[in-house]
């Protein structure tokens, strides 16, 4: 039972995931696809975390506390780039 919720999860993700991408690439305004792209690493580390616990290691988990990191900083700068023109002062 837990090995078809487990497989439910990842295609849930992925799916998600692949929704996330069309609207980054065929979205009419900016702030709509750095949205996306937001919520794409947000998927992208429950996959890695769902990865870890399929695993049973606990290293995923790290890699998806970068993930989280960098997805955070990345969102940050890009909207900082479209309200000011620039990221660094």
């Amino acid at each position: 039972m837990i090995l078809y919720a487990a497989i439910f999860a990842f295609g849930c993700f992925a799916l998600a995931i692949l929704m996330n991408l069309w609207k980054v690439l065929f979205a009419d305004a900016i702030a709509d696809r750095i949205l996306a792209l937001d919520t794409m690493f947000i998927n992208a580390i429950a996959l890695m975390v769902l990865y870890g616990i399929a695993l049973g290691t606990g290293i995923y988990f790290e890699a998806a506390m970068i993930v989280a990191m960098l997805g955070f900083v990345s969102t940050v700068a890009y909207a900082r780039f479209i309200l000011r023109g620039n990221i660094i002062e």
